[in-house]
């Protein structure tokens, strides 16, 4: 499978997420560019998720129908032709990094995907719901993990 080149100007794969973007800070999305998305993509699909979360992996953003042709999105910004769907504190949109006080770096995973067909998910999906959907359909993807501790 193709690879799509995911980055951030806020931080490098593997470090430290400011407390900007964090849910106690400004609670502002981080800037993302990427490239290498296929030509014949239908549409992208972006999911923020926290594996180490004590409940089990928690949804931090979930972007559907972000226009193929795009190549990024700006900080605080929904991506170019997205829907931003409801993540795990029940709010729309990006809902920033917020692990329990004195655990270790919790790993938060940007993920975007470039699907053959749209998406279709319930209005609150888990990641496992988003997985799911976009398992059959990728025609590429890339990853960006950054990391946060409170």
């Amino acid at each position: 499978m193709a690879g799509i080149d995911l980055s951030s100007s806020a931080f490098s794969d593997h470090t430290l997420i400011a407390r900007r973007y964090a849910y106690e800070g400004e609670n502002v999305s981080p800037p993302l560019t990427w490239s290498g998305v296929p030509d014949d993509a239908a549409e992208l699909v972006l999911l923020c998720e926290d594996p180490d979360a004590p409940s089990g992996t928690f949804v931090h953003w979930i972007v559907v129908g972000i226009d193929a042709r795009s190549d990024g999105v700006a900080a605080g910004q929904s991506p170019p032709g997205g829907t931003e769907l409801v993540n795990g504190y029940g709010e729309q949109g990006w809902g920033g990094p917020h692990p329990p006080p004195g655990d270790e770096a919790h790993r938060y995973f940007f993920r975007l995907y470039a699907l053959a067909q749209l998406c279709v998910l319930p209005d609150a999906p888990t990641a496992d719901q988003v997985h799911q959907a976009v398992d059959d359909h990728q025609l590429a993807s890339g990853t960006l993990v950054g990391l946060y501790q409170r």
